[in-house]
């Protein structure tokens, strides 16, 4: 069982392994450029890819289904920080916080930036849900670990949901 991402003609498909790993180099870079709602709503759909919470084989998300924006410097602004929260995590950032070595996670990040840059993003007013409301944002992070969360809904980030973590 996997999960898949897609966007437009392409598509990450993920074993579970591969999920976590693609999830957890992503949310680190995003959680350290995120400073707009819409950088926090995009924040909280990724944590909604914790198959420590949502179970395994279950999540993926599709670029179309973002509600890049309604304008069209929105939309462009929010594919903006998806292509450089891509490029942070590309540069290996705190993939040392990690505990492990996650084999294979720079080509899902290579495969997803494939995805992103060429995808263009529709007006989204036709949406009718699937990506976090302003008010679903992730906005809390646990100290040790500076990676936002949907805190106090969930218990901790994906780094505190790992069966190791603590």
């Amino acid at each position: 069982m996997g999960n898949v991402f897609g966007g437009g003609e392409q598509s990450l498909c993920l074993s579970n392994d591969g999920t976590e790993a693609f999830i957890d180099v992503l949310m680190p870079a995003v959680s350290d450029l995120a400073d707009d709602v819409w950088d926090y709503r995009f924040a909280a759909l990724l944590t909604r890819q914790d198959q420590n919470v949502m179970g395994r084989g279950t999540v993926g998300f599709d670029l179309q289904d973002i509600a890049w924006g309604t304008t069209p410097r929105r939309r462009a602004r929010s594919k903006d920080f998806v292509l450089r929260a891509t490029a942070l995590a590309l540069s290996r950032h705190r993939w040392s916080e990690l505990g492990y070595i996650p084999s294979f996670a720079q080509d899902y990040l290579h495969q997803f930036k494939a995805m992103v840059e060429p995808f263009a993003p529709a007006d989204d007013t036709h949406l009718a849900g699937g990506f976090p409301g302003p008010e679903e944002r992730a906005m809390a992070s646990r100290p040790q670990h500076r990676i936002l969360s949907v805190l106090p809904h969930w218990d901790g980030c994906f780094l505190c949901t790992k069966p190791s973590q603590s």
